[in-house]
């Protein structure tokens, strides 16, 4: 699936079983909430922070998948209500990176 095909999905998807959009600001909530869900397994899976069970540490491996999707759900939902072409976007942004940082990270010896 390209970006412009996620975008499609999602719209659709949210036209025939989520009704609408939520707003903006709500949307930009979720968007931290899912961060956070996937920061709170990320510090589990490679950080130093313990599971609290057994099972969510077994669970854990395929969570990072699904937490990861609802990051992106909720990313290319505030793209389409906003009007942003990820792959626009994504493209404009790479090429931006690339300009800036032609030299910055061959040269930094900490990435040695």
């Amino acid at each position: 699936m390209t970006i412009r095909e996620a975008q499609d999905t999602v719209d659709q998807w949210i036209k025939s079983v989520g009704v609408r959009y939520f707003n903006e600001l709500t949307n930009t909530a979720l968007l931290m909430e899912e961060v956070g869900e996937m920061a709170r397994l990320l510090a589990r899976l490679y950080g130093e922070q313990s599971y609290k069970t057994p099972e969510e540490k077994e669970a854990a491996p395929a969570q990072l998948a699904d937490e990861m999707a609802d990051v992106l759900f909720v990313l290319i939902c505030l793209a389409n209500q906003t009007g942003v072409d990820l792959s626009e976007a994504l493209i404009a942004n790479l090429d931006k990176k690339t300009k800036r940082d032609a030299r910055r990270h061959r040269d930094n010896e900490k990435l040695l």
